[in-house]
């Protein structure tokens, strides 16, 4: 996207003048970087438990989910993925470890008191089966990026940039974006394909990862971009 749609994005509609101006240095052409890996984000049963109602409504039984905010993202994020298998990238997804003794007591992605834990609740979403060649990262951290392999895979699958998305947009995405970046990487977030439990902290953590650490992007966008990745790959295979 070219600078002067810069701030064309979700956070329009509550972002004031005054800080769009302090923010304006930040302005810059947007783009997906060179050998992309597709890096899913916490898309487990949790986030969707309780069906697509406003997370308020379902705090009670499923204090975790997303509600309908993560529902809504459920058709931009499979097409989102079909397009990444199509141009051949890596895919990599995690989940929340909930092995007995992998950690000590009290350690988890957030200070957030919690539910107990069952496994299935952190099993990927049916609708994003993983598929053979896909790589699953468990993680006891906010971040894809802590204490996992991560660095080492994409290192030596000789990756220079990631596509992010998932949830939440403040906690665990922020987490792997910053992570990411910090790690010499360029940072593309999928706007339409992000969520959290409420749509002001959704907005205002895309604000600010956008002009400070990653370049957050329509998934049209970002589909054309690995669409146009799969004509050179066909082309040197005949």
């Amino acid at each position: 996207m070219t600078p002067d749609r810069f701030e064309d994005h979700a956070w329009k509609d509550i972002v004031p003048d005054d800080l769009l101006q302090i923010y304006a240095p930040y302005r810059r052409e947007t783009y997906v970087g060179p050998n992309p890996a597709l890096l899913l984000i916490d898309l487990y049963n949790m986030a969707y438990q309780g069906g697509a109602k406003p997370p308020l409504e379902l705090q009670q039984d499923y204090p975790s989910s997303c509600g309908i905010y993560a529902h809504q993202a459920i058709a931009p994020t499979k097409a989102l993925i079909a397009s990444a298998r199509r141009a051949g990238i890596p895919i990599f997804y995690c989940f929340g470890d909930t092995r007995e003794q992998a950690a000590p007591q009290g350690v988890g992605a957030t200070r957030r008191k919690m539910h107990k834990r069952d496994p299935a609740d952190f099993e990927i979403f049916p609708e994003f089966a993983p598929q053979d060649g896909d790589v699953l990262i468990p993680k006891q951290r906010a971040s894809i990026f802590a204490g996992t392999p991560l660095v080492s895979h994409l290192n030596i699958l000789g990756v220079q940039s990631v596509i992010i998305c998932g949830e939440s947009t403040s906690g665990c995405v922020r987490a792997s974006c910053v992570d990411a970046y910090s790690n010499g990487l360029h940072v593309s977030v999928v706007e339409e394909c992000s969520y959290d439990r409420h749509e002001l902290v959704h907005k205002m953590n895309l604000f600010d990862l956008h002009h400070k650490y990653a370049d957050v992007m329509a998934v049209a966008e970002v589909m054309a971009h690995l669409d146009a990745m799969v004509g050179p790959r066909v082309q040197a295979a005949e």
